[in-house]
């Protein structure tokens, strides 16, 4: 007896780790498109860059004003700091300096807005850089030189997709998340026990790098009956795209199983049959069996004790109650 493997395929959709839609922060129209499609990028670099003219005009007026509202603020102390002396030497009231002070309290704030209207501006500025968030691969442009855009866009300007790993989504019945939790006794148990999964590419390639179980949701979907997985797979050579789809092979271990080879069986209306050796002679004997990976072996489940003799050559030839010499090792 020996662990063996049987695969299961199930149909997958391939996303990068993170798909960002790319949408400015301000209005205005597209001078230069700095990215191609495809093209990999890094976190920082730039994208795009909208019209800057109207938002470095609004930029220098801001600061003008906190330059007036600065310069108001100077006059108003001083005007407060004579009145203060003045006051002091009984030659204004106390209204003339309740109010002088709040001459300057009014330069003040005049002063913050000015200086929060500079900030906003200086934020536009920046906002006409259009930049990249994470590392990753530029998707398709929708939006070219000379085109208007805005935060409200119906789509993103583009979309970058990190795509360093790529998530591949599949789904497995209830009853097979049933079947898992039942023989680890637990879905965080599952997941640290089940085996490396492969990826088939949509032309029928197996990708290079195996992969691995990452998440298992916890909500069954009731309209099919079967739960959300998550698969990783390292994309270091950039095979793998953001929006492709294939199919995850998921090995099944068979601890202690009895494996037997395909030639050493006969099918009769969809069943499977071996012949033992009983007292020397032919016997059939109908198993339940799995196809192995290598789909030249079965594996047995149910049919065949480990102390059984089965014929493994000729079967074609034999019929029950035909003798068998068997040779001794």
């Amino acid at each position: 007896m020996t662990q063996s493997y049987r695969a299961s395929s199930y149909p997958a959709a391939i996303q990068g780790r993170q798909d960002i839609a790319i949408y400015p922060q301000v209005s205005g129209t597209v001078s230069n498109v700095c990215v191609k499609e495809g093209q990999r990028v890094r976190k920082g670099q730039s994208l795009f860059i909208i019209d800057q003219v109207p938002f470095k005009a609004a930029l220098q007026m801001a600061q003008a004003n906190v330059q007036a509202a600065e310069a108001a603020v100077a006059t108003a102390q001083l005007v407060y700091d004579s009145k203060q002396a003045l006051y002091a030497d009984s030659v204004i009231s106390q209204f003339d300096l309740q109010t002088s002070r709040n001459d300057l309290l009014t330069a003040k704030a005049q002063l913050a807005q000015a200086q929060a209207q500079e900030v906003t501006a200086s934020n536009d500025m920046t906002y006409t850089m259009v930049l990249s968030p994470a590392d990753g691969v530029i998707g398709t442009l929708l939006y070219r030189e000379g085109a208007l855009v805005s935060p409200s866009l119906p789509q993103p300007m583009t979309t970058v997709s990190d795509n360093s790993e790529m998530y591949v989504y599949f789904s497995i019945s209830e009853n097979k998340l049933l079947e898992l939790c039942n023989e680890h006794g637990s879905m965080e148990e599952a997941l640290a026990a089940l085996p490396k999964v492969r990826l088939q590419l949509n032309n029928g390639s197996i990708y290079r790098e195996e992969g691995y179980i990452e998440t298992i949701s916890g909500v069954i979907d009731a309209s099919t009956g079967s739960v959300s997985v998550r698969a990783v797979f390292p994309n270091k050579g950039g095979l793998l795209h953001s929006g492709a789809s294939g199919n995850i092979i998921l090995p099944q271990a068979y601890p202690n199983s009895i494996v037997i080879p395909c030639n050493a069986t006969f099918e009769i209306q969809d069943m499977i049959f071996v012949y033992k050796v009983v007292d020397g002679k032919a016997a059939s004997c109908a198993l339940n069996v799995l196809l192995a990976n290598d789909a030249e072996h079965y594996i047995v489940t149910s049919g065949l004790n480990e102390s059984d003799v089965i014929v493994t050559e000729g079967v074609g030839l034999l019929r029950d109650g035909s003798v068998i010499e068997t040779m001794e090792e």
